[in-house]
């Protein structure tokens, strides 16, 4: 090795210092919080303030995109290293605190050594200089569409898209600066900041006013019409549509005001600064609720076999988990039923009051099958972990209508009345934050005035089903033996 003998000395004994700190280190390995269903996501020792995501669309989505990362994060521990999730692009660089650092890959961790460690209570500004690749597995986080990419990062995702810490109990604000050809539109969770156009090229700016989870993350670009209007309380509602399709979705656009008022008398005022649906030319089989820009397949509104009743409801569903799910965020991921089972009640319930679809129906059909989804995927808040190698097989009935039925024998358990207000103070309490099942019960019990640990510690994760309240009657069909159909 040859020193460069007009470098400052004090400059060559630090760099020399870093480097045997960095050799005295073991071995980078994967990190995790713990989470008991996705054991490596999220990462411990430091708490993220704010990202910043600047993408290059090359005008393909055959291409991958040039991607700039800046993450402000505040340190829980002293650390010597700092582990990100990321996976699927190349790291071209990394900067911690203005100064480059040392990286290498670990699973799905970037794992950063910083050139000095960095104390508890230390700040960090980590800025990482990569590739966001679209292509290859379905997995991937970005969704190819006809016109352009749109994201869908539920459950563990969006570190395939950008480095972060990628576990909903680290909610952060978010800025997105997307550069596209001037041709095509970009929309992105949030309020729209400034706009310039360079040449062929234009600049698109999105802020959060709200801090948001990583897996919630939205960025849409492709040759779209935005239409905007007016919902509750002058809420700014904005839809992200084909362009060609701007008319023939219009009838089903202008029902949103509609349902964000019916959701409000239920569960308090909508949380975020703005709402919209945003509908794409793709197959993904699922809709998803991207924080204040919900995602849909363009076929759920074009199809004619789909009822009307039915695409309602799964617009109030995405709906509703504005408030469950992306404003008020599961702590760890087997809190996945207060966010699924919360918006799948208020789906049946928008179902029952607006298109005459027994609420108490659904329900008794919920509990029927209720024993045999526990038997094979765990009761509500204890599920079993994902198939290998698919991720998103934890979203299983048991924590959609199974869930559900909790929240119906809840409301049978202490009255219409309690329940509502139940909702509504769970939503304002917990807003803009990441809360377990232990907090909703015990909320319940202050607003019921009773303690009602007996009652979610059996619904929540027995393996049978309990008794139904006001319902004595209703049986649990057997779960079948193990291979039969």
């Amino acid at each position: 090795m040859l020193f460069n003998s007009r470098r400052p000395r004090a400059v060559m004994l630090a760099a020399a210092s870093a480097a045997l700190v960095a050799a005295a280190l073991p071995a980078p390995v994967p990190l995790g919080i713990g989470d008991p269903l996705f054991p490596y996501l999220g990462n411990p020792g430091y708490d993220v303030l704010s990202y910043d995501i600047g993408l290059t669309y090359p005008g393909s989505n055959n291409k991958p995109l040039e991607a700039v990362t800046r993450i402000d994060a505040r340190a829980t521990a002293p650390l010597d290293r700092v582990n990100l999730d990321f996976a699927r692009g190349t790291v071209r660089s990394v900067e911690v605190n203005g100064a480059r650092a040392r990286f290498a890959t670990a699973g799905e961790d970037l794992v950063v050594t910083p050139a000095e460690a960095v104390p508890a209570g230390g700040r960090l500004r980590i800025t990482v200089r990569h590739t966001s690749d679209p292509r290859g597995a379905s997995d991937s986080g970005w969704v190819r569409t006809a016109d352009g990419l749109a994201m869908a990062n539920q459950a563990d995702a969006a570190h395939r898209v950008f480095p972060c810490n990628d576990h909903p109990s680290d909610k952060a604000f978010f800025t997105f600066r997307v550069t596209a050809p001037k041709k095509l539109t970009v929309v992105a969770n949030g309020l729209p900041g400034p706009r310039t156009t360079h040449g062929a090229d234009t600049t698109w700016t999105y802020r959060t006013r709200h801090p948001m989870a990583t897996e919630l993350a939205q960025v849409s670009i492709g040759d779209s019409a935005v239409i905007h209007r007016a919902g509750p309380h002058g809420l700014p509602v904005r839809d992200v549509v084909p362009a060609a399709d701007r008319q023939k979705l219009e009838p089903w656009l202008k029902k949103t005001p509609g349902q964000l008022a019916w959701l409000e008398s239920k569960a308090g005022p909508y949380p975020f600064e703005t709402y919209g649906v945003l509908i794409a030319d793709t197959d993904t089989g699922f809709e998803l609720e991207t924080q204040t820009l919900s995602l849909f397949e363009r076929s759920l509104f074009t199809r004619s076999s789909y009822p009307e009743w039915y695409v309602d409801s799964v617009m109030v569903h995405e709906l509703a988990h504005q408030w469950f799910g992306d404003s008020v965020s599961p702590h760890r991921w087997s809190d996945l039923w207060l966010n699924e089972g919360h918006a799948t009640w208020y789906e049946a319930l928008y179902a029952d009051e607006h298109d005459g679809k027994s609420l108490d129906e659904r329900m008794r059909d919920a509990y029927r099958g209720s024993d045999g989804w526990r038997a094979a995927d765990g009761p509500p808040a204890a599920p079993e972990p994902p198939v290998p190698g698919q991720k998103i097989s934890i979203f299983r009935p048991v924590v959609y209508d199974g869930s559900a039925l909790v929240l119906y024998a809840l409301r049978k358990e202490i009255g219409t009345a309690a329940f509502g207000t139940l909702e509504r103070t769970w939503a304002s309490t917990y807003r803009d934050r990441s809360a377990t099942s232990a907090d909703f019960a015990a909320l319940a019990s202050r607003i019921a005035g009773r303690d009602l640990s007996g009652f979610f510690r059996s619904w929540l994760y027995a393996k049978k089903t309990p008794p139904m309240p006001g319902h004595p009657d209703w049986r649990s069909a057997p779960p079948k033996p193990v291979g039969k159909r």
